[in-house]
């Protein structure tokens, strides 16, 4: 019990630390800019050892919890669900988003000149290979499983850990003497994410302190109507849409954020919801949704429910598209939400993959808008993501419940105990 308590108090200051962090990076960008750009070590350090425990976390997790299932069928039952309730949660936001930026229009007024784009900051993105459909189906398939392992994809990853639980499984005793063995490992690897999270201040000081010194908060200032009607746009997502599925399950949305508090923070401090992935899959497992569904729900989450980033997608076009007072037509917004719902998988799982996806996308359009337009949204990109990695966490967060709820193996009177328990009573239970 003592232990239980001792690690409550120390999750209760976390996110205490790491919001002075933010606080003091800020400061120090602002103030010593140059200083602050050599901050920038700090928070990459903090997540490279985060991402180092992804890969054998997703593994052992979704080993472990497909082969304590009796039946092998309910896997696929699992992920055709999820996968049906993220396409219908992704597609939503994307209409939100696009419905904002109909109705806000936060680029009339800017009247950009097409023929004096820079796009020299934006040449890596526009020039990168554009991953089909077909790719990136293929590439779920590891060439090796000491490469998926090696590059930390969470894809492949998941897809080798699916078959590997399946075949322990089926394996009878023997297997479940595996699977056994691989549970005490990952405790040990849940431990391990425990002292890491321990440097996550400084993590959040050094990625924050960066970003100021490199931008400058007078960056935010240029592009201030695009950058708050989307932030009001990811807060009414999660307040309105994700609240409303959260109160048909019976849950409270404002208790599940007290609940993720230190994942918010430390997601905002860093710009990574993969910086939160292992607690989050840890705090979802204690509220009751079951091993074997976390394991396969919030990896899959990280490709296929970027709620945030299909918000940005969509405000993004607009934007442009108004800036450059280059109407698009009901036609080709359509064209454009189809692409966006087969292109945008993925899209957070490599450094510039969001904005690789929206030049792809407007590379589809003919040239009615250029591609080196992105250039545009490119300086405040970056500010933007903590809005975008905040709403994919809360997104997955919600989707874990939702698939529970729906398999019925969510156990809803351990759910509401943990939510309406102060935080230290969270952490012993």
């Amino acid at each position: 019990m003592s232990q239980s308590v001792s690690r409550a108090n120390v999750s209760k200051t976390l996110y205490l630390q790491v919001l002075i962090a933010v606080v003091a990076g800020v400061l120090l960008g602002q103030f010593a800019p140059d200083l602050a750009k050599e901050m920038a070590p700090l928070g990459n350090g903090f997540i490279k050892l985060v991402r180092m425990l992804i890969a054998p976390i997703v593994f052992l997790t979704v080993v472990v919890g497909i082969g304590k299932l009796s039946d092998s069928a309910a896997v696929g039952r699992i992920g055709i669900k999820t996968i049906l309730y993220f396409e219908v949660l992704t597609t939503f936001a994307m209409l939100i988003g696009l419905l904002v930026g109909f109705v806000v229009e936060p680029g009339a007024g800017v009247n950009a000149d097409p023929a004096r784009l820079d796009s020299k900051a934006v040449a890596s993105y526009i020039n990168a290979p554009h991953t089909s459909v077909t790719d990136f189906i293929l590439n779920i398939i590891p060439d090796t499983v000491v490469g998926a392992f090696a590059r930390g994809d969470i894809l492949p990853v998941l897809f080798f850990a699916v078959l590997f639980g399946i075949a322990c499984a089926q394996l009878g005793e023997r297997g479940k003497q595996l699977v056994n063995i691989l549970d005490e490992v990952s405790h040990a690897f849940f431990r391990l994410v425990g002292l890491i999270m321990k440097v996550a201040p400084i993590g959040a000081f050094g990625a924050m302190a960066f970003v100021i010194g490199t931008y400058g908060i007078r960056t935010l200032f240029s592009l201030a109507w695009l950058m708050g009607a989307f932030y009001i746009t990811c807060a009414v997502f999660i307040f309105v849409v994700l609240g409303t599925v959260m109160a048909l399950c019976g849950l409270n949305i404002f208790k599940l954020m007290r609940y993720l508090s230190d994942e918010f923070f430390i997601v905002l401090g860093t710009s990574s919801s993969e910086a939160a992935l292992p607690t989050l899959m840890e705090k979802m497992e204690r509220l009751g949704c079951g091993q074997s569904l976390v394991g396969l729900v919030i990896p899959l989450g990280y490709a296929f429910n970027l709620d945030g980033t299909s918000i940005y997608f969509t405000m993004a076009i607009a934007f442009i598209s108004q800036a450059l007072n280059i109407p698009l037509s009901l036609e080709d917004w359509a064209f454009i939400l189809l692409i966006l719902l087969l292109t945008s998988k993925g899209a957070a799982a490599i450094t510039g993959g969001g904005f690789i996806t929206l030049a792809a996308t407007l590379a589809t359009l003919n040239g009615k808008i250029p591609v080196a337009s992105i250039v545009l949204v490119f300086a405040v990109d970056r500010f933007m993501s903590e809005a975008r990695s905040i709403t994919n966490l809360y997104g997955n967060a919600v989707a874990s419940i939702v698939i529970a709820r729906w398999e019925g193996t969510m156990d809803m009177d351990r759910a509401r105990r943990v939510l309406n328990a102060s935080r230290a009573e969270q952490l012993v239970m």
